[in-house]
């Protein structure tokens, strides 16, 4: 026989943690708590339709469920989402596949801005290079794209960089790879240190996760900057030029990292 919850399981979204305890939330569909981070928000719209509010920003009571689309599509199926919100909650049935487009595009604007920053090179032979210089935070390459290539790539990354290894994502189709950057058939992508970077890193990780492809594409790395916080380090970390001082393009760096 269930048991009941307690009023206290039954909170999903506590008005505040304990006194120097780190703020953790309760997944709807499995109970088990976490750091916001490694969940997803919702809300109540217009029409009592359910939103994800990937930013956790928007007011009013929020309900919260685990960083997978399987877990959101299970909450809608058990119309869960009504219990948590104490009302009438009306969740769509494309409502995972909302949340992944509504990521996809964070990760593409984290992109864009690294681009922006001057962090980022296209091309089989520039990504060898930039690999080759140690100077890589990420690899991209596009969902599409040969394995040959990719595998090629792979290879280098861990003669270079052995345990500590950069990320790699293939979560982007090359359509959308080429709008965000400006560029036609990319296929593969180098992604320098910086800001901008730690921008996509954060938003990139949190999309593989929500595809269940985290033990490939979403190891540790990148922060949840804002895009004015972003550009803000990286105005402070750039010299005249725009490009990163640390190194990225450098005088002894032949690589051209807005190429």
């Amino acid at each position: 026989m269930a048991l009941a919850l307690t009023a206290e399981q039954d909170r999903s979204e506590p008005d505040a943690p304990p006194k120097g305890a780190a703020p953790e939330r309760s997944c709807l569909v499995t109970r088990r708590t976490g750091a916001p981070d490694e969940l997803i928000r919702f809300v109540l719209g217009p029409d009592h339709a359910v939103v994800p509010d990937l930013r956790r920003k928007l007011p009013g009571r929020g309900v919260w469920v685990g960083l997978s689309k399987t877990l959101v599509a299970q909450a809608v199926k058990k119309q869960l989402f009504s219990r948590g919100l104490k009302e009438k909650a009306v969740a769509a049935p494309d409502l995972p596949d909302l949340v992944d487009s509504l990521m996809l595009r964070e990760a593409l604007q984290g992109l864009a801005l690294a681009n922006k920053a001057g962090l980022v090179v296209t091309g089989f032979a520039k990504v060898e290079a930039a690999i080759a210089a140690g100077k890589v935070a990420a690899l991209v390459h596009a969902a599409e794209g040969a394995d040959d290539g990719k595998r090629k790539l792979r290879q280098a990354l861990r003669r270079r960089f052995g345990d500590a290894t950069p990320p790699e994502f293939n979560l982007i189709s090359g359509e959308a790879l080429d709008a965000a950057l400006g560029r036609g058939n990319v296929v593969h992508v180098a992604v320098g240190a910086g800001p901008g970077a730690k921008v996509f890193l954060a938003s990139a990780r949190r999309l593989a996760l929500y595809r269940g492809d985290g033990e490939n594409d979403a190891r540790d790395g990148g922060e949840n900057l804002t895009r004015d916080e972003a550009l803000e380090q990286d105005n402070e970390s750039s010299g005249a030029n725009g490009r990163d001082t640390n190194g990225l393009a450098g005088p002894a760096n032949e690589i051209s990292w807005d190429a």
